[in-house]
Protein backbone atom coordinates (compact mmCIF):
# COMPACT_ATOMS: atom_id res chain seq x y z
CA UNK A 1 0.00 0.00 0.00
CA UNK A 2 1.25 3.54 -0.51
CA UNK A 3 0.91 6.66 1.35
CA UNK A 4 2.05 10.22 0.84
CA UNK A 5 4.36 11.21 2.78
CA UNK A 6 5.43 14.99 2.27
CA UNK A 7 5.82 16.87 -0.63
CA UNK A 8 8.26 19.86 -1.68
CA UNK A 9 8.51 21.92 -4.43
CA UNK A 10 8.01 20.10 -7.52
CA UNK A 11 8.56 16.52 -6.07
CA UNK A 12 6.03 14.05 -4.01
CA UNK A 13 7.47 11.40 -1.88
CA UNK A 14 5.33 8.29 -1.28
CA UNK A 15 6.36 5.28 1.01
CA UNK A 16 5.15 1.80 -0.09
CA UNK A 17 4.87 -1.13 2.25
CA UNK A 18 4.41 -4.64 1.01
CA UNK A 19 3.52 -7.46 3.24
CA UNK A 20 5.63 -10.47 3.66
CA UNK A 21 2.73 -12.83 1.89
CA UNK A 22 2.37 -10.58 -1.25
CA UNK A 23 6.32 -10.44 -1.20
CA UNK A 24 6.39 -13.93 -1.33
CA UNK A 25 3.70 -14.04 -4.01
CA UNK A 26 5.58 -11.71 -6.27
CA UNK A 27 8.88 -13.30 -6.16
CA UNK A 28 6.78 -16.86 -7.14
CA UNK A 29 5.23 -15.45 -9.92
CA UNK A 30 8.83 -13.77 -10.88
CA UNK A 31 10.11 -17.51 -10.77
CA UNK A 32 7.16 -18.79 -13.15
CA UNK A 33 8.05 -16.02 -15.62
CA UNK A 34 11.68 -16.80 -15.26
CA UNK A 35 12.39 -20.20 -14.81
CA UNK A 36 13.21 -20.98 -18.06
CA UNK A 37 16.30 -18.47 -18.32
CA UNK A 38 18.24 -20.85 -16.62
CA UNK A 39 20.25 -23.96 -17.29
CA UNK A 40 20.57 -25.96 -14.00
CA UNK A 41 22.31 -30.05 -14.51
CA UNK A 42 19.86 -32.37 -14.29
CA UNK A 43 16.74 -30.35 -15.12
CA UNK A 44 15.39 -29.51 -18.40
CA UNK A 45 15.47 -26.25 -19.18
CA UNK A 46 12.41 -24.33 -17.30
CA UNK A 47 11.48 -27.34 -15.48
CA UNK A 48 14.25 -27.34 -12.16
CA UNK A 49 12.55 -26.26 -8.81
CA UNK A 50 12.80 -23.04 -7.47
CA UNK A 51 14.87 -23.69 -4.53
CA UNK A 52 17.55 -25.26 -6.77
CA UNK A 53 17.53 -21.89 -8.89
CA UNK A 54 18.33 -19.77 -5.65
CA UNK A 55 20.60 -22.14 -4.60
CA UNK A 56 22.87 -22.28 -7.90
CA UNK A 57 22.31 -18.32 -8.59
CA UNK A 58 21.50 -17.01 -5.18
CA UNK A 59 18.69 -16.81 -2.94
CA UNK A 60 17.29 -12.83 -3.98
CA UNK A 61 17.97 -14.27 -7.68
CA UNK A 62 13.89 -13.50 -8.79
CA UNK A 63 13.77 -10.64 -6.14
CA UNK A 64 14.84 -7.76 -8.87
CA UNK A 65 11.72 -8.49 -11.03
CA UNK A 66 9.29 -8.62 -8.61
CA UNK A 67 10.20 -5.86 -6.98
CA UNK A 68 9.64 -4.11 -10.39
CA UNK A 69 6.61 -5.37 -10.70
CA UNK A 70 4.56 -5.02 -7.49
CA UNK A 71 6.60 -1.25 -7.41
CA UNK A 72 4.72 -0.71 -11.31
CA UNK A 73 1.82 -2.32 -10.24
CA UNK A 74 1.17 -0.36 -6.57
CA UNK A 75 2.11 3.04 -7.91
CA UNK A 76 -0.21 2.67 -11.33
CA UNK A 77 -3.26 1.93 -8.93
CA UNK A 78 -1.94 5.03 -6.37
CA UNK A 79 -2.18 7.22 -9.65
CA UNK A 80 -5.24 5.38 -10.73
CA UNK A 81 -7.13 6.75 -6.99
CA UNK A 82 -5.13 9.88 -7.03
CA UNK A 83 -6.01 11.88 -10.84
CA UNK A 84 -4.19 14.76 -9.04
CA UNK A 85 -0.80 13.66 -9.06
CA UNK A 86 0.85 14.73 -12.44
CA UNK A 87 3.89 12.96 -12.42
CA UNK A 88 6.98 13.79 -15.34
CA UNK A 89 8.66 10.75 -15.11
CA UNK A 90 8.77 6.87 -13.50
CA UNK A 91 9.51 7.71 -9.66
CA UNK A 92 12.93 7.21 -8.60
CA UNK A 93 13.07 4.25 -5.79
CA UNK A 94 14.47 4.37 -2.61
CA UNK A 95 15.10 0.41 -0.90
CA UNK A 96 14.53 0.92 2.88
CA UNK A 97 14.13 -2.78 3.45
CA UNK A 98 13.38 -6.15 1.59
CA UNK A 99 13.15 -9.34 3.84
CA UNK A 100 11.32 -12.27 3.30
CA UNK A 101 8.23 -10.47 5.50
CA UNK A 102 8.17 -7.86 2.90
CA UNK A 103 9.18 -4.72 1.44
CA UNK A 104 9.70 -0.79 2.74
CA UNK A 105 10.19 1.53 0.05
CA UNK A 106 10.29 5.31 -0.63
CA UNK A 107 9.15 6.69 -4.01
CA UNK A 108 9.99 10.13 -5.22
CA UNK A 109 7.97 11.63 -7.66
CA UNK A 110 8.93 14.79 -9.56
CA UNK A 111 5.85 15.88 -10.83
CA UNK A 112 4.65 17.92 -13.62
CA UNK A 113 5.68 21.30 -12.88
CA UNK A 114 2.56 24.45 -13.22
CA UNK A 115 2.05 26.48 -16.13
CA UNK A 116 1.23 30.02 -16.38
CA UNK A 117 0.66 31.49 -19.66
CA UNK A 118 0.80 34.66 -21.39
CA UNK A 119 -2.02 36.66 -23.10
CA UNK A 120 -1.83 34.79 -26.11
CA UNK A 121 -1.92 37.71 -27.89
CA UNK A 122 0.41 38.37 -30.58
CA UNK A 123 1.28 40.89 -32.91
CA UNK A 124 4.37 39.52 -35.18
CA UNK A 125 4.70 39.79 -38.99
CA UNK A 126 5.33 37.54 -41.48
CA UNK A 127 8.30 38.85 -43.64
CA UNK A 128 7.24 39.71 -47.14
CA UNK A 129 8.88 37.25 -50.41
CA UNK A 130 10.85 38.30 -52.75
CA UNK A 131 12.80 37.17 -55.39
CA UNK A 132 16.31 38.53 -57.01
CA UNK A 133 17.87 38.65 -60.30
CA UNK A 134 20.80 37.67 -58.89
CA UNK A 135 18.80 35.05 -57.54
CA UNK A 136 17.51 33.57 -60.71
CA UNK A 137 21.01 33.64 -61.97
CA UNK A 138 22.59 31.67 -59.14
CA UNK A 139 20.06 28.84 -60.27
CA UNK A 140 20.44 29.09 -63.80
CA UNK A 141 24.77 28.89 -63.31
CA UNK A 142 23.81 25.59 -61.38
CA UNK A 143 21.83 24.52 -64.33
CA UNK A 144 24.07 24.75 -66.92
CA UNK A 145 26.59 23.54 -64.38
CA UNK A 146 24.48 20.20 -64.23
CA UNK A 147 25.35 19.92 -68.12
CA UNK A 148 28.57 19.97 -68.45
CA UNK A 149 30.56 17.87 -70.49
CA UNK A 150 33.81 16.22 -69.27
CA UNK A 151 36.55 15.64 -71.75
CA UNK A 152 40.05 14.21 -71.63
CA UNK A 153 42.91 16.78 -71.37
CA UNK A 154 47.13 16.72 -71.43
CA UNK A 155 46.89 20.09 -69.77
CA UNK A 156 47.74 20.43 -65.95
CA UNK A 157 44.77 19.35 -63.13
CA UNK A 158 43.00 22.20 -61.92
CA UNK A 159 40.13 22.44 -59.61
CA UNK A 160 36.94 22.01 -60.94
CA UNK A 161 38.38 19.09 -63.01
CA UNK A 162 38.43 15.17 -62.34
CA UNK A 163 41.33 13.16 -62.20
CA UNK A 164 41.13 8.96 -62.93
CA UNK A 165 43.83 7.85 -61.01
CA UNK A 166 44.87 4.21 -58.67
CA UNK A 167 46.55 5.37 -55.68
CA UNK A 168 47.49 3.26 -52.83
CA UNK A 169 48.18 5.40 -48.79
CA UNK A 170 50.81 3.89 -46.03
CA UNK A 171 50.95 4.86 -42.94
CA UNK A 172 54.32 4.22 -41.27
CA UNK A 173 55.13 2.79 -44.44
CA UNK A 174 52.09 0.36 -44.47
CA UNK A 175 49.22 -0.38 -46.57
CA UNK A 176 45.91 0.69 -44.43
CA UNK A 177 42.37 -0.65 -44.94
CA UNK A 178 40.10 1.75 -47.40
CA UNK A 179 43.76 3.20 -48.33
CA UNK A 180 43.70 1.82 -51.78
CA UNK A 181 41.49 2.11 -55.37
CA UNK A 182 41.67 1.46 -58.79
CA UNK A 183 40.23 4.02 -61.76
CA UNK A 184 39.17 6.54 -59.08
CA UNK A 185 37.04 9.29 -60.34
CA UNK A 186 37.86 12.84 -57.78
CA UNK A 187 36.56 15.89 -58.59
CA UNK A 188 39.23 18.47 -57.66
CA UNK A 189 37.64 21.15 -55.05
CA UNK A 190 35.17 18.31 -54.11
CA UNK A 191 36.35 18.03 -50.38
CA UNK A 192 35.51 14.33 -50.60
CA UNK A 193 39.30 13.45 -49.54
CA UNK A 194 40.88 14.42 -46.48
CA UNK A 195 41.91 17.71 -46.05
CA UNK A 196 44.91 18.25 -48.51
CA UNK A 197 44.86 15.73 -51.13
CA UNK A 198 43.12 17.32 -53.63
CA UNK A 199 44.95 20.00 -53.87
CA UNK A 200 47.74 18.00 -53.86
CA UNK A 201 47.10 17.33 -57.23
CA UNK A 202 46.58 20.43 -58.27
CA UNK A 203 48.82 20.38 -61.78
CA UNK A 204 49.48 17.03 -62.45
CA UNK A 205 49.10 15.71 -65.92
CA UNK A 206 47.61 12.22 -67.20
CA UNK A 207 50.68 9.82 -67.48
CA UNK A 208 52.26 11.77 -64.27
CA UNK A 209 52.94 9.96 -60.89
CA UNK A 210 53.15 12.17 -57.80
CA UNK A 211 53.14 11.01 -54.00
CA UNK A 212 50.75 13.25 -52.18
CA UNK A 213 51.40 14.35 -48.42
CA UNK A 214 48.52 13.99 -45.97
CA UNK A 215 47.73 14.43 -41.75
CA UNK A 216 44.58 12.20 -40.59
CA UNK A 217 42.35 14.87 -38.56
CA UNK A 218 42.71 13.98 -34.74
CA UNK A 219 39.17 13.25 -34.82
CA UNK A 220 39.16 10.74 -37.35
CA UNK A 221 36.47 8.07 -37.33
CA UNK A 222 39.34 5.40 -37.90
CA UNK A 223 41.40 5.14 -34.15
CA UNK A 224 44.46 4.11 -35.80
CA UNK A 225 44.42 6.81 -38.61
CA UNK A 226 43.71 9.64 -36.53
CA UNK A 227 46.17 12.12 -36.32
CA UNK A 228 48.71 9.78 -38.60
CA UNK A 229 51.00 11.06 -41.41
CA UNK A 230 49.93 9.37 -44.71
CA UNK A 231 51.80 9.07 -47.98
CA UNK A 232 49.37 8.46 -51.01
CA UNK A 233 51.24 7.06 -54.41
CA UNK A 234 48.93 8.36 -56.90
CA UNK A 235 49.17 7.24 -60.62
CA UNK A 236 47.32 9.08 -62.65
CA UNK A 237 45.48 7.74 -65.68
CA UNK A 238 43.19 10.75 -67.09
CA UNK A 239 42.98 14.62 -66.80
CA UNK A 240 39.29 15.49 -67.77
CA UNK A 241 38.62 19.09 -68.02
CA UNK A 242 35.12 20.66 -68.00
CA UNK A 243 33.18 22.02 -71.19
CA UNK A 244 30.36 24.32 -70.22
CA UNK A 245 27.12 24.61 -72.74
CA UNK A 246 26.33 28.05 -73.97
CA UNK A 247 22.77 28.90 -71.94
CA UNK A 248 20.03 29.49 -74.71
CA UNK A 249 16.57 28.14 -75.86
CA UNK A 250 18.18 24.71 -77.79
CA UNK A 251 19.86 24.32 -74.24
CA UNK A 252 16.41 24.76 -72.03
CA UNK A 253 14.27 22.86 -74.19
CA UNK A 254 16.86 20.20 -74.95
CA UNK A 255 17.06 19.26 -71.09
CA UNK A 256 14.29 20.95 -69.28
CA UNK A 257 9.90 20.54 -69.70
CA UNK A 258 10.51 24.61 -70.78
CA UNK A 259 10.48 25.61 -74.78
CA UNK A 260 13.04 28.79 -73.94
CA UNK A 261 14.80 30.29 -71.42
CA UNK A 262 12.36 32.57 -70.40
CA UNK A 263 9.77 30.12 -69.68
CA UNK A 264 12.91 28.36 -67.63
CA UNK A 265 13.76 31.66 -65.78
CA UNK A 266 10.00 32.15 -64.78
CA UNK A 267 10.03 28.78 -63.30
CA UNK A 268 12.67 28.96 -61.45
CA UNK A 269 11.18 32.80 -60.05
CA UNK A 270 8.11 30.35 -58.96
CA UNK A 271 9.85 28.25 -57.58
CA UNK A 272 11.96 30.03 -55.18
CA UNK A 273 9.48 32.39 -54.02
CA UNK A 274 7.34 29.27 -53.41
CA UNK A 275 10.06 27.99 -51.24
CA UNK A 276 10.75 31.52 -49.47
CA UNK A 277 6.96 31.81 -48.73
CA UNK A 278 6.97 28.90 -47.08
CA UNK A 279 10.04 29.27 -45.08
CA UNK A 280 8.55 32.20 -44.03
CA UNK A 281 5.45 30.77 -42.71
CA UNK A 282 7.35 28.23 -40.84
CA UNK A 283 9.49 31.27 -39.37
CA UNK A 284 6.15 33.06 -38.33
CA UNK A 285 5.21 29.63 -36.83
CA UNK A 286 8.17 29.68 -34.64
CA UNK A 287 8.20 32.83 -33.88
CA UNK A 288 4.57 32.07 -32.69
CA UNK A 289 5.69 29.34 -30.41
CA UNK A 290 8.80 31.18 -29.45
CA UNK A 291 6.68 34.55 -28.45
CA UNK A 292 3.96 31.93 -26.40
CA UNK A 293 7.08 30.28 -24.48
CA UNK A 294 8.48 33.30 -23.41
CA UNK A 295 5.48 34.91 -22.10
CA UNK A 296 4.55 31.55 -20.28
CA UNK A 297 5.96 31.30 -16.19
CA UNK A 298 7.18 27.78 -15.51
CA UNK A 299 9.09 26.71 -12.62
CA UNK A 300 10.30 23.34 -13.94
CA UNK A 301 12.55 21.04 -11.44
CA UNK A 302 16.13 21.29 -12.02
CA UNK A 303 15.93 16.81 -11.71
CA UNK A 304 13.62 17.23 -14.63
CA UNK A 305 15.79 19.15 -16.54
CA UNK A 306 19.14 17.11 -15.72
CA UNK A 307 16.77 13.91 -16.71
CA UNK A 308 15.79 15.46 -20.60
CA UNK A 309 19.70 16.43 -20.63
CA UNK A 310 20.58 12.94 -20.06
CA UNK A 311 18.13 11.72 -22.84
CA UNK A 312 19.26 14.44 -25.26
CA UNK A 313 22.54 13.34 -24.83
CA UNK A 314 22.14 10.19 -25.09
CA UNK A 315 20.02 10.38 -28.27
CA UNK A 316 22.74 11.95 -29.58
CA UNK A 317 25.64 9.57 -29.04
CA UNK A 318 23.39 6.63 -30.72
CA UNK A 319 23.10 8.69 -33.96
CA UNK A 320 26.90 9.01 -33.65
CA UNK A 321 27.36 5.58 -33.28
CA UNK A 322 25.93 4.79 -36.18
CA UNK A 323 28.77 7.22 -37.97
CA UNK A 324 31.38 5.12 -36.13
CA UNK A 325 31.75 8.24 -34.11
CA UNK A 326 32.35 8.92 -30.41
CA UNK A 327 31.03 11.75 -28.79
CA UNK A 328 34.51 12.41 -27.35
CA UNK A 329 36.39 12.52 -30.94
CA UNK A 330 33.06 14.51 -31.89
CA UNK A 331 33.93 17.05 -29.15
CA UNK A 332 37.67 17.33 -29.75
CA UNK A 333 37.04 17.67 -33.76
CA UNK A 334 34.53 20.69 -33.20
CA UNK A 335 36.99 21.84 -30.28
CA UNK A 336 34.41 21.47 -27.49
CA UNK A 337 34.86 20.47 -24.08
CA UNK A 338 33.00 18.04 -22.21
CA UNK A 339 31.65 20.40 -19.75
CA UNK A 340 30.71 22.96 -21.89
CA UNK A 341 29.02 20.82 -24.26
CA UNK A 342 26.75 19.90 -20.92
CA UNK A 343 26.53 23.53 -20.29
CA UNK A 344 24.73 23.97 -23.76
CA UNK A 345 22.77 20.81 -23.43
CA UNK A 346 21.23 21.54 -20.05
CA UNK A 347 20.33 25.23 -21.27
CA UNK A 348 18.54 23.61 -24.70
CA UNK A 349 17.08 20.42 -22.58
CA UNK A 350 15.51 23.67 -20.22
CA UNK A 351 14.26 25.31 -23.32
CA UNK A 352 12.98 22.49 -25.21
CA UNK A 353 11.12 21.41 -21.82
CA UNK A 354 9.65 24.70 -21.36
CA UNK A 355 8.29 25.27 -25.28
CA UNK A 356 7.05 21.13 -24.43
CA UNK A 357 5.04 21.68 -21.65
CA UNK A 358 3.56 25.58 -22.88
CA UNK A 359 2.28 23.79 -26.08
CA UNK A 360 0.42 21.33 -23.95
CA UNK A 361 -1.48 23.55 -21.64
CA UNK A 362 -2.16 25.92 -24.34
CA UNK A 363 -3.82 22.25 -26.15
CA UNK A 364 -5.55 21.40 -22.73
CA UNK A 365 -6.91 25.05 -21.63
CA UNK A 366 -8.30 25.51 -25.45
CA UNK A 367 -9.33 21.73 -25.38
CA UNK A 368 -7.74 20.99 -28.64
CA UNK A 369 -8.55 17.79 -30.02
CA UNK A 370 -8.07 15.51 -33.22
CA UNK A 371 -11.66 14.20 -34.50
CA UNK A 372 -12.39 11.19 -35.92
CA UNK A 373 -13.12 12.74 -39.39
CA UNK A 374 -9.88 14.61 -38.95
CA UNK A 375 -8.08 11.49 -38.54
CA UNK A 376 -9.48 9.56 -41.29
CA UNK A 377 -9.32 12.78 -43.75
CA UNK A 378 -5.45 12.63 -43.06
CA UNK A 379 -5.81 8.32 -43.84
CA UNK A 380 -7.25 9.12 -47.58
CA UNK A 381 -4.73 11.71 -48.53
CA UNK A 382 -2.24 8.54 -47.82
CA UNK A 383 -4.36 6.36 -49.09
CA UNK A 384 -4.20 8.57 -52.65
CA UNK A 385 -0.95 8.75 -52.28
CA UNK A 386 0.23 5.48 -52.06
CA UNK A 387 -2.40 4.14 -54.50
CA UNK A 388 -4.36 2.52 -51.19
CA UNK A 389 -7.79 2.39 -49.68
CA UNK A 390 -8.11 3.79 -46.30
CA UNK A 391 -8.95 0.84 -44.96
CA UNK A 392 -5.43 -0.63 -46.37
CA UNK A 393 -3.46 1.97 -45.33
CA UNK A 394 -5.29 2.03 -41.53
CA UNK A 395 -4.27 -1.62 -41.21
CA UNK A 396 -0.63 -1.38 -42.16
CA UNK A 397 0.03 1.30 -39.57
CA UNK A 398 1.38 1.07 -36.39
CA UNK A 399 0.83 2.25 -33.07
CA UNK A 400 3.70 4.87 -33.62
CA UNK A 401 2.77 5.72 -37.09
CA UNK A 402 -0.66 6.16 -35.47
CA UNK A 403 0.29 8.31 -32.49
CA UNK A 404 2.88 10.14 -35.07
CA UNK A 405 -0.02 10.90 -37.45
CA UNK A 406 -2.67 12.48 -34.23
CA UNK A 407 0.43 14.54 -32.85
CA UNK A 408 1.09 16.10 -36.42
CA UNK A 409 -2.30 16.79 -36.77
CA UNK A 410 -2.48 18.35 -33.25
CA UNK A 411 0.38 20.51 -33.96
CA UNK A 412 -1.36 21.85 -37.37
CA UNK A 413 -4.56 22.64 -35.09
CA UNK A 414 -2.06 24.53 -32.54
CA UNK A 415 -0.52 26.31 -35.20
CA UNK A 416 -3.95 27.51 -36.23
CA UNK A 417 -4.96 28.39 -33.17
CA UNK A 418 -1.94 30.78 -32.52
CA UNK A 419 -2.53 31.97 -35.97
CA UNK A 420 -6.07 33.55 -34.83
CA UNK A 421 -4.43 34.91 -31.80
CA UNK A 422 -2.57 37.23 -34.15
CA UNK A 423 -2.90 40.42 -34.74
Amino acid sequence: MITREKSQKGELQLHLVIDGKTWQEAVEKSYEKNKGKYSIQGFRKGKAPRKVIEKNYGDTVFYDDAFESLVTEEYGKFLDENPDVEPSDYPRTVLNSMTDDGLDVTLKVTLMPEVKLGKLEFNIKKAKASVTEKEIEGELKKFVESQARFEESKDPAEMGDFVVMDFAGRVKGELFEGGTAKDYRLELGSHSFIEGFEEGLVGVKAGEKRTVKVTFPAAYPAENLAGQDAEFECDVKKVEKKKLPQLNDKLVSFATEFANLEEYKASIKAKLLSQKEEANERKLENDLIEQATKDASVDIPKSMIEHEKEHNIADFENRLRYQNIKLKDYLNYIGKSEEEYNKEQLAEAEIGLKTRLVLQKIIKDNNLQITHEEFHEKLHQIADKQNKTCHEVEEGLSDYEISYIQNDLLMNKLIAFLKSKNK
